[in-house]
Parts: structure tokens; sequence; C-alpha cells
């Protein structure tokens, strides 16, 4: 039995613990080779902590030393959500609470990914880790928390006063760029609730948080962003593409409504190609995005694109006709003479 093997004295635990020991060898494991930390590393993810409690107080159990699977047993068990085993390996006084693991994941990392507060206010009660610590990719654990939506994570990193919440990974992406492009309004709201966080921080693509919610049809954080007086919302990407027009393109008409309403932005913006919002609705036979546009008194329904194509007739080449109709002026009534 595995208990046994570990312990010189199986009083140590309990006969429930052994059970419980024992139902975790899902595969055939020659018990006189195992090592004492491929065995600790189990209860850390499990979160067994009578087994934990006697694995560490055993000689030669180094809990700084990765395991086969790529981290140490502190961010197994972080990841997992095991408050007892994390406070029982940080009270070891050699332990390493930001040593990063697999990708540069630290217990801290992965805690605030997978969204377990309890641990993230454990690991943050010490001294010597990091809460802006990256893995390998620039991602901190407000990015991690930010991009999955753990709400209560995020409160708790943003109560520090060191951590920074404007910090982008290696592609120009900020937390609150992520939260934004996955539609977490509650984390988007707590984000814009600190003045060091830019609500217009492009990517290295150019595109903005406003530009991700509108492309994504969030309509709750683009009214959220829009509320920022400090927001530009006819701010396009690398391509020369506005919010307003990939809102458009896409038909959420919610949020083009919601565009349309500021006077500081413009209805007839192209692209780099010189496709407008207008364009791309007609071409698409999308009637009521063009009714939309239509209805902002400055817009031009006959701008062309870089090769000449206006709305009209790219609405007439698909046979969108309800489109045509919209687009096309109307006719003055001809009368014959009496």
């Amino acid at each position: 039995m595995l208990a046994l093997k570990l312990f010189d004295n199986h009083n140590l635990v309990s006969t429930k613990t052994i059970s419980r020991a024992q139902k975790l060898c899902v595969y055939r494991v020659d018990f006189d080779k195992i090592s004492l930390l491929n065995c600790l590393y189990r209860p850390s993810i499990f979160g067994i902590d009578e087994i934990a409690v006697c694995l560490v107080e055993m000689e030669g159990c180094d809990t700084n030393k990765r395991t086969s699977m790529g981290d140490t047993p502190l961010a197994w068990a972080a990841g997992n959500g095991h408050d007892g085993v994390v406070k029982l390996l940080l009270g070891r006084h050699d332990i390493d609470p930001d040593k990063p693991g697999e990708a540069g994941q630290t217990p801290l990392l992965r805690a605030a990914s997978n969204g377990h507060g309890g641990v993230v206010k454990i690991l943050l009660g010490r001294d010597d880790v990091n809460p802006n610590e990256p893995n390998i990719y620039g991602r901190t654990p407000l990015w991690l928390a930010a991009f999955s939506g753990h709400e209560g994570v995020v409160k708790i990193l943003l109560g520090r006063d060191d951590a920074n919440p404007n910090e982008p990974d290696r592609h120009g992406q900020t937390p609150l760029w992520l939260a934004t492009y996955s539609g977490h309004e509650g984390v988007v709201k707590m984000l814009l609730g600190r003045d060091d966080v830019n609500p217009n921080e492009p990517d290295r693509h150019g595109q903005t948080p406003l530009w991700l919610a509108a492309f994504n049809g969030h309509e709750g954080v683009v009214k959220t962003l829009l509320g920022r007086d400090d927001i530009n919302p006819d701010m396009p990407n690398a391509e020369g593409q506005t919010p307003l027009w990939w809102a458009a393109r896409k038909g959420h008409e919610g949020v083009v409504e919601m565009l349309l309403e500021r006077d500081d932005v413009n209805p007839n913006k192209p692209d780099q190609y010189g496709e407008t919002p207008l364009l791309w609705a007609s071409c698409g036979g999308n009637e009521t995005m063009v009714r939309l546009l239509l209805g902002r008194g400055d817009i031009d329904p006959d701008m062309p694109n870089s090769q000449g194509q206006t709305p009209l007739l790219l609405a007439t080449k698909g046979c969108h006709e309800g489109v045509i109709s919209l687009l096309q002026p109307p006719t003055s009534a001809t009368h014959s003479p009496a």
C-alpha cells in the first residue's frame, strides 16, 4: 500500500487517508522506487492535508524541486485551490513561494488563472511573492484573472498598491484589453475605476478595448467604455477599421446605435481600402444596418471604395433589393401634358 511505503509507522495516518491515497494510483507504480517528491505532488494536487503534513516533515523532502510534471508541489496546490496544503507548504522555512514552473507559471499565476481567491490572498500575504511576476508570455496574475473573468481575484489584486493594472503581455494586450475581448463587464468596470488604466491602449495591431468590444458585440462593455470622458470612440486599428466599421460589418445593431449617437464618430470613415461601414452593410444585404447608417444626416451614401465601387453598385451586384431601394434616391413623379 502507498501509505505504508511512505511512512515507517502506518499509525501516522488514518485508515481513511490510506484508502484515499490508494485511489490516487490510477496506473501501476513501483512503490520501492517512487520518490518522496513525486509522492508529495499527489496530495498537493488533490488537497489531502493529512498525507502532505507527514511528507513535508520527512527528511529529504525538497518542496522547491519540480516534479516530473514540470511544477512544484506548491504550484500544484495553488492551481487547484487547496488552501490547507498551500498554508502547510508555505510553513516550510526553505520554501520558495514564487518559483516558476512550466511556461514560467508561478503558484500565484496558477491560483489567479483558476480563480482561487483564497489561495491568492494567502500568497499575497508574503513579502517574497511578486504580484506582477509574468509567465513566459508576459502575462501577469491580473492579466490571467481578467481574461477568465474572475472578479474576486481581480478585486484582490487591484487592492495591492504595487499591482500594475496596465501591464501588457508580449502582444501588447492589457488586462482591460482581455476583459473587453471576453465581455467581462464586471472586470471592465473594476479596471476602469483605476486612474492608471488607459481605456484607449491598443495592442500591437492597433486594436483598442472599445474596438474589441464592438467587434464582438458586447453591448454592456461598449456602453461602459463610452461612458468614459477620455475614450476615443473612432480610433481605428492598423488597417484603418474603426469600432463602427466592424460593428456594422458584423451586424451588431445595438453597438452601431450607440456609436452613431456620438458626434465624434465619423460614419464615413473608410479603412485602408476605402471601404466604409455603409459599403460593407450594403454588400452584405443588411437592410437594418443600412437603414441605421442612413439615419445619420452626415452619411455619404455614394462614397466609393478604392476600386470605384459604391454601396449601391455592390448592393445591385448582390441582388439585395431591399438595400437597393434604401440607397436609390426617390424619383420625382412625372405627368403627361393634358
